[in-house]
């Protein structure tokens, strides 16, 4: 099938599929097909002037609620690069499209529960198709998906086997959240209260791993003096999708990471009273999906963006005692400025790096692994390094 486009861009009037488009034309102005897909042709037009977009980048209207529409959007493109979130609210036709006519798709997905409905609904025609389906291209998840990754190849290299333990602790960020990360909080939280089984899903590390059940895993909810490091951990908002994905990877690896892997993230606060007086208000703050929060369509201004940024320490044990480290950071705010990045290098190697892998619903480290991080490395300001080992 001959696409017209590589990549849409769904949601680019949105204000992170914004962000996106702009880096694609600023990144690719000649080699890439892309277009800028959304409900209203005078919206995306706006935006695609105000980006210093070519005139001539094409836009595609789409309504994620008109399977027609969808369709006319799917089969004319090798990859989808969905920004238009809650996904459970309006992702469900846009995956189900992709997976039976054999596109590509990206997102930015932060919700283990709709994940887990997908991949038991369309996952099988994902593989019939020849459709890669890909949740969780930005922040969530791929610096944590990607660094334990690294972080469990240094480990083999090392020592002929894997890492039994891996600890994600997430060291320094500055960076804020829009509405729309809110807005996916909430919609969790309410299918939480409506649906039956979805608070098992949540509460579940192993929820994104069909038919495997590994052991137990650290809650990763109570701030604690981190012994090893001297440094009291909070909470980290991200765990909860970012460890289900990690032991997605492994599992769709064979996994290599060892079926006894335990792994857990959590936020550096820092040492003695002043660093658990910061972890005890990090476990208590609810202000993200509270009713004051950002509204959709809001969020970190360009300064915020640029001046934002972030470092991940992963530290990889064995059951030997070998230890291996492994450093991951951006440089810009992680939830925009890096993640716009991420999302659009993530669909590029998808059809370029990874262009022979099988269909399926995959995570990035899976189904793209080392290709993505050198692509990331080489143009979206991340760096990934062993820094002891």
């Amino acid at each position: 099938m001959s696409q017209e486009f590589d990549i849409i861009v769904f949601g680019a009037s949105g204000f992170t599929g914004r962000l996106v488009a702009e880096y694609l034309a600023a990144t690719y102005p000649t080699g890439v097909r892309w277009a800028m897909g959304g409900r209203s042709l005078e919206k995306l037009a706006q935006v695609r002037d105000e980006i210093g977009a070519p005139k001539d980048t094409p836009l595609v209207v789409c309504d994620s609620d008109d399977a027609a529409s969808l369709k006319d959007m799917v089969t004319s493109t090798k990859v989808v690069l969905t920004t238009v979130g809650p996904y459970q609210l309006y992702g469900n036709g846009l995956v189900a499209a992709c997976a039976e006519h054999g596109t590509d798709y990206v997102d930015l997905c932060g919700e283990p529960a709709w994940m887990r409905k997908m991949i038991d609904a369309h996952e099988a025609a994902a593989k019939a198709s020849g459709a890669r389906i890909v949740f969780s291209c930005g922040f969530d998840s791929i610096p944590f998906d990607l660094g334990v990754q690294m972080a469990q190849e240094a480990m083999i290299e090392k020592t002929g086997s894997p890492a039994t333990k891996v600890k994600g602790r997430v060291r320094k960020m500055k960076g804020t959240f829009s509405g729309g990360t809110a807005a996916s909080l909430k919609a969790t939280m309410a299918a939480a209260m409506s649906e039956p089984g979805v608070l098992d899903l949540l509460r579940n590390p192993f929820a994104l791993t069909p038919g495997f059940d590994g052991p137990t895993q650290p809650h990763g909810m109570k701030p604690y003096l981190d012994e090893e490091m001297g440094v009291w951990v909070a909470p980290f908002v991200m765990a909860p999708i970012n460890t289900r994905n990690v032991h997605r990877t492994n599992a769709l690896l064979g996994h290599k990471y060892g079926a006894g892997l335990v792994y857990e993230e959590m936020m550096v606060t820092g040492p003695g009273e002043k660093g658990q007086a910061m972890a005890n208000a990090i476990a208590g703050d609810k202000s993200l999906g509270g009713e004051g929060g950002p509204k959709p369509g809001e969020g970190p201004s360009k300064e915020e963006r640029e001046t934002g940024f972030y470092d991940v320490l992963f530290i990889a044990q064995s059951d030997s005692g070998a230890e291996v480290q492994v450093a991951v950071t951006g440089d810009r705010d992680p939830g925009y400025g890096s993640t716009s990045k991420m999302i659009a290098e993530s669909a590029l190697c998808l059809i370029n790096e990874a262009k022979d892998a099988a269909g399926g619903i995959w995570t990035p480290g899976a189904v793209m692994g080392p290709a993505l991080r050198a692509r990331l490395v080489k143009s979206a300001g991340l760096t990934f390094d062993v820094v002891a080992g």
